[in-house]
C-alpha cells in the first residue's frame, strides 16, 4: 500500500510549522498588486502581513489568482516521484477554480503514473476550515490509512467543520465576488457587523447582523458553541481555531477570553489569514472554527 501525501493550497492559512508537523504541502497561488505578481507564500512574517493589510486599508486593491497548472505539476510530481499517492484538498470551488485545474491536470498525470492515486477533493471551505480538514486528512494518512479511507474521513470532516466569520464591511467580499448575499443584506450596515457562515454549498453566506464589534465576537463564539455542543464531554480537548486579518492584539485577547469561557478544556490556536483570503475578506476580519454537528445553511 502506497503512503498518502496531503496537499492543500494558499487558502488554507496553515503556518509552515503546522504543515511540517503534519507533513502537509501546498500549491501556491499568487497575488497581484499594481501589475506585480507575487507568490502567496504562507511563511510570511507578522510584519509582512501588516504591510499587506495596510495596503488594503489605504484603499488600494490586491487581486488574486488560482493555483497555476505549473504549480500543481511541481507539487504533485514531487510526491508521485517518491512513490506516494496524492490527495489535494482544495479551497471551496465557490472561492477559486483551483479544484477544476487540479482535477484536469491529475488526469494528465495519471497517464504517466498509472499505479498512483491522485485525488482532488473540494473542501467546501476556505481559510483555516480548509486547513483543519487537511490536518485531519494528514492524521489519517499518518496512521497508515489507504487513500480511500482517508477520503472517507475527509468527507465526514467537510460535513462537520464549522466557520463563523465577522468582518468590518462586506465590501471586500462583495468586490471579490466571494459572498452570497441579497441586496437587502448589503444595505444599512452602518454601525452593525455581518455574521457569515460557510454553508453546505461552499459559499460564504451572511446570516445575521449584530451591533458592535464586541457583540460580533460574542455572537460567533456562541454560534460555534451551539454548532459543536454534542454533550457534556463532546468538546473536550478539541482545539478551537481563530483566523484573523491583522487584528489588534487587544481584540484577539478579548476573543480568546470569550472562547475560554465557552470551551474551558480546549486549546486555542490563532492563525493569520494569508494573502489570498486576506485580499478577499479585508483587514480585521475574524473567524472561529471547530468540528461538531453537520453544517446547515441557516442558524435554525
Amino acid at each position: 500500500m502506497r503512503p498518502v501525501r496531503i496537499i492543500t493550497d494558499s487558502c488554507s492559512d496553515l503556518t509552515p510549522e503546522l504543515m511540517e508537523k503534519y507533513g502537509i504541502d501546498y500549491g501556491r497561488m499568487n497575488t497581484v498588486y499594481n501589475g506585480d505578481v507575487k507568490v502567496a507564500d504562507l511563511s510570511w512574517s507578522a510584519e509582512e502581513a501588516h504591510k499587506f493589510y495596510d495596503i488594503i486599508r489605504s484603499g488600494d486593491r490586491i487581486t488574486t489568482t488560482q493555483v497555476p497548472v505549473e504549480e500543481f505539476d511541481r507539487v504533485f510530481r514531487k510526491y508521485l516521484d517518491k512513490g506516494e499517492d496524492v490527495m489535494y484538498i482544495s479551497c471551496s470551488n465557490k472561492q477559486t477554480s483551483s479544484i477544476f485545474t487540479a482535477q484536469k491536470h491529475a488526469e494528465e498525470l495519471k497517464k504517466e503514473y498509472p499505479d498512483a492515486q491522485i485525488r482532488c477533493v473540494d473542501s467546501l471551505h476556505a481559510s483555516v476550515g480548509e486547513g483543519m480538514i487537511a490536518i485531519g486528512a494528514a492524521k489519517l494518512a499518518a496512521e497508515g490509512k489507504a487513500i480511500d479511507e482517508v477520503e472517507e474521513g475527509v468527507r465526514e470532516l467537510i460535513r462537520t467543520t464549522h466557520e463563523f466569520l465577522t468582518v468590518h464591511s462586506l465590501d471586500y467580499l462583495k468586490r471579490a465576488g466571494r459572498v452570497k448575499a441579497t441586496a437587502a443584506f448589503f444595505g444599512n450596515l452602518m454601525g452593525v457587523k455581518p455574521i457569515i457562515i460557510a454553508n453546505t454549498e461552499g459559499e460564504q453566506a451572511p446570516v445575521m447582523k449584530v451591533k458592535g464589534r464586541l457583540t460580533s465576537f460574542k455572537t460567533i463564539v456562541s454560534l460555534l458553541k451551539a454548532a459543536m455542543d454534542t454533550g457534556a464531554d463532546g468538546n473536550a480537548a478539541q482545539p478551537i481555531y481563530i483566523a484573523h486579518a491583522d487584528c489588534a492584539q487587544t481584540e484577539l485577547d478579548a476573543l480568546k477570553e470569550l472562547i475560554r469561557a465557552e470551551f474551558p478544556g480546549s486549546e486555542i490556536i490563532a492563525l493569520m489569514m494569508g494573502p489570498i483570503i486576506g485580499a478577499s475578506v479585508g483587514p480585521d476580519a475574524v473567524s472561529v472554527f471547530g468540528v461538531g454537528k453537520p453544517v446547515k445553511n441557516s442558524l435554525t
